[in-house]
């Protein structure tokens, strides 16, 4: 399995405001990269998966309404994240 329970408290860690905040925005866009980035590797080996190149979408659509709510609210917030996790923009 990809994410382990220890990835996932990890991610929060850095991304959250503490290991147990798994609601917070920076933490679920963090979470969604990961997911993402796995889905993107496999579908690089299976490229007539349609069921994972489905999901792959709409974890995109997901993942970029959550930065828009991130760059509404707090613009310094964005670009640091944008920055860390490498998401282009």
């Amino acid at each position: 399995m990809y994410l382990t329970a220890e990835k996932k408290t990890e991610i929060f860690k850095k991304f959250g405001k503490s290991e147990k905040d798994t609601g917070s925005t920076q933490g679920q866009v963090a979470l969604f990269t990961l997911r993402i980035n796995t889905l993107t590797e496999q579908l690089k080996t299976n490229k007539k998966d349609k069921v994972t190149q489905q999901s792959l979408l709409k974890l995109v659509g997901k993942r970029r309404r959550l930065l828009n709510y991130i760059k509404d609210t707090n613009i310094e917030e964005y670009r640091k994240l944008i920055k860390e996790l490498a998401i282009r923009k």
